[in-house]
């Protein structure tokens, strides 16, 4: 054999394992990826080649009946708008048929996508999923009784365009509207968790922690809610407090909020929510979330 087919057969040898290191590479990251999102309506991954601008996530448990009306409305919505957007309900592990009424919407509400949980994990879980999963630039979750209406994501989007990182809709800021108000004692009750909120998670300056409208970029998504441990009651808490902590801008601003009258709060949500303000703060006081 001579010197120059020695060398072309090293060189070859080497190219080859160099092609197999980045194909493994490949493969771990499209698994990584699949695990993340659950399993799609249609089989299908979740993306688009055009650009998208917002991603609404729908976190749904046992919402069959109230989720069909909420997503036309969303749907109604956003194909007037100029800009490109997507749509993605994550199941809660739904006993009822939450991910069948959505799986028949699909095809007749635009850029409508499923995220199919088998197991119940809680709002946080799968809030977090939705939005990791999302494309958009600005990702938004909100709540499947359609408590806000998507056309309060005007009063938000401006914001980023200033700056701003993570942008809330907050029923207690100003130019806030309630219909109908919301009775005393709920009102006692949410200013009293709002000041547990601040003593134990740090939240200081925000007036609604709890409302769930909230949006923020890729970026603030992409680096808050991986470090998020909080998986169902005090999980809007932890996200602002992780955002505090690593110092991205928020605002917070008015909304409208539709109050359901039959909404009724459990003493068992009070104490399950005060536990997970502990752990956040037991959280902090460890630096979990500066890792």
């Amino acid at each position: 054999m001579t010197k120059n087919d020695s060398a072309r057969r090293e060189g070859n040898q080497t190219k080859n394992n160099t092609n197999r290191r980045r194909s493994g590479a490949n493969f771990r990251n499209r698994t990584n990826s699949v695990r993340s999102t659950g399993r799609l309506a249609g089989g299908k991954r979740i993306g688009a080649t055009k650009e998208i601008y917002l991603s609404v996530v729908v976190p749904a448990y046992n919402e069959e009946k109230r989720l069909p009306q909420t997503l036309i409305s969303i749907g109604d919505y956003l194909k007037a708008q100029r800009y490109n957007y997507e749509i993605i309900v994550v199941n809660d592990g739904s006993k009822d048929g939450t991910g069948r009424v959505v799986e028949e919407l699909i095809g007749k509400i635009a850029n409508l996508k499923l995220i199919d949980n088998c197991q119940n994990r809680g709002k946080g879980y799968v809030a977090r999923q939705g939005m990791l999963a999302a494309r958009g630039k600005i990702r938004l979750f909100t709540d499947a009784d359609n408590s806000t209406p998507i056309g309060e994501v005007e009063k938000l989007l401006p914001y980023f365009e200033q700056g701003y990182d993570v942008v809330i809709g907050s029923r207690d800021a100003k130019g806030a509207k309630l219909e109908p108000p919301q009775p005393m004692i709920r009102r006692f009750l949410g200013e009293g968790f709002g000041l547990l909120t601040n003593i134990f998670a740090g939240t200081w300056g925000i007036a609604d922690t709890q409302c769930g409208f909230k949006a923020m970029t890729a970026r603030a998504a992409r680096e808050i809610l991986p470090k998020c441990e909080i998986d169902r009651f005090a999980f809007d808490p932890e996200i602002l407090a992780i955002a505090k902590m690593r110092e991205f801008k928020i605002k917070e601003t008015g909304i409208l909020w539709k109050n359901d009258p039959r909404s009724k709060v459990k003493i068992s949500s009070m104490f399950k929510m005060f536990f997970d303000l502990l752990r956040v703060c037991a959280n902090k006081i460890k630096g979990i979330y500066e890792k």
